[in-house]
């Protein structure tokens, strides 16, 4: 990841990486968080002129003595002025509403889904049978999550895969609509009420998230909406 091997050690891990499904899901999780990492969001500029602002506050050279009372004053004040500042906006933060699509996870979801889509194949298990594709998780991961055939709606399942969302391994199926890939994320929730699905978009991507029966999803696509709509609705069915 971080390129500090010799060429010899980075060509050897390299094809361990194509015959490795488990090491090659790992080092895309990897590359996800970085990218996730490096999002603007994540980054604070400070305003316009706080820079001038504290460097005239300080001592100049060649002020007299009688000065520095004033400047003394002005960096208090400077001081104090930039702790009410925080506190209040530590304050309004905390009375502002959480996002309930949880904005650093729908992030999470974005980037696991533009991972598998660069992927040279975006599942580990290739199958449009879910009786084939959800005994694949049995011991990789301690649940058993909901597997549907949707295909009599226009949803044909392609397969499953491993992934990691939330803080641990969720399943993430794989859909297909037209030209357009689905990933549907789950993992259990027990002690969450049912939540009613919700819609937004982020990065160019539209997803969907619920609660149902003590299961977390995510969905997300590039679909039309209405269309990724009618797809949730099959899915919480399901649960």
């Amino acid at each position: 990841m971080d390129g500090e091997l010799d060429l010899a050690h980075s060509l050897e891990v390299e094809d361990h990486l194509r015959t490795c499904a488990s090491c090659a899901h790992a080092y895309r999780s990897l590359q996800g968080l970085r990218s996730a990492l490096q999002t603007d969001t994540l980054y604070y500029r400070a305003p316009a002129g706080l820079e001038a602002r504290l460097r005239a506050a300080l001592p100049q050279p060649g002020r007299t003595q009688r000065a520095r009372p004033i400047l003394a004053w002005r960096s208090l004040a400077l001081a104090a002025a930039l702790a009410i500042v925080f506190l209040l906006g530590w304050g309004l933060a905390r009375l502002r509403p959480a996002s309930p699509m949880g904005e650093t996870l729908a992030q999470a979801v974005v980037a696991a889904h533009v991972r598998s889509l660069l992927a040279a194949q975006p599942v580990d298990i290739v199958s449009s049978n879910h009786h084939q594709v959800k005994p694949w998780f049995n011991g990789k991961l301690d649940f058993a999550p909901p597997v549907t055939d949707l295909a009599d709606s226009g949803f044909p399942l392609v397969g499953g895969r491993l992934d990691y969302l939330d803080g641990r391994r969720v399943a993430a199926l794989v859909y297909k609509h037209g030209r357009h890939v689905i990933n549907l994320f789950v993992w259990p929730d027990p002690n969450a009420p049912d939540r009613a699905s919700r819609m937004t978009a982020e990065q160019g991507y539209h997803l969907i998230s619920g609660t149902r029966a003590g299961m977390d999803y995510w969905i997300i696509s590039d679909m039309d909406p209405g269309e990724l709509q009618q797809f949730a609705n099959r899915v919480e069915s399901s649960l």
